[in-house]
């Protein structure tokens, strides 16, 4: 488990990479407990969140702090990254909408968005949040993440799409590889 708390949030995060994708998640904000369950149910890790906004104007600082706990939580699961595939990528339609993401487990985070939201909020979060959400994991959890492509009329079909194409994408990369033995896969030797 990785908990953060400050002034502002009070956050926990629980996972199992080698779950079912469960996912118990409460955050105080539908949509992103819906997306992480998007998350969960298709990376196929099992994920717990609780976290409750302590002084917070607005959904910024949970959706920031949630983001930056799963992406330690998530970091910490990995270790060394030994035996990992440690790339994936995926595609997912979802009606009009199509998704399409390309991760590393490269210990260097980075987020590339091609992408945008029509309107100023996806039910009861702000839509800026989406591209917030996966910089703060990418740079919490050493990942580099490439939305290569994010279309669709509908914002609440383009931010499922992207949540489902980023499980996948991280279900392939941290998927172990057997025929890698446990080794590290990088020509350096390390991934940090």
């Amino acid at each position: 488990m990785v908990e953060r708390k400050t002034l502002e949030t009070s956050v926990k995060v629980e996972l199992n990479l080698d779950g079912q994708g469960d996912a118990q998640v409460s955050t105080g904000i539908a949509f992103l407990d819906h997306m992480l369950g998007a998350l969960a149910k298709h990376s196929l890790i099992d994920l717990k969140v609780q976290a409750e906004g302590l002084r917070s104007p607005d959904d910024h600082h949970i959706v920031e702090d949630v983001a930056i706990t799963l992406g330690k939580a998530l970091s910490q699961c990995l270790g060394k990254k030994g035996g990992i595939r440690r790339f994936g990528a995926a595609m997912v339609p979802m009606d009009e909408a199509l998704a399409e993401v390309a991760l590393d487990v490269s210990g260097r985070g980075h987020l590339t968005f091609h992408g945008s939201f029509v309107h100023g909020s996806i039910g009861d979060m702000a839509s800026d949040m989406v591209p917030h959400f996966l910089e703060s994991l990418a740079l919490n959890g050493g990942l580099t993440i490439h939305v290569v492509r994010l279309y669709g009329r509908m914002d609440h079909h383009k931010a499922e799409a992207l949540f489902k194409a980023l499980g996948l994408a991280l279900a392939e990369a941290v998927l172990v590889e057997p025929r890698l033995k446990g080794g590290i896969p990088s020509q350096k030797g390390v991934i940090e």
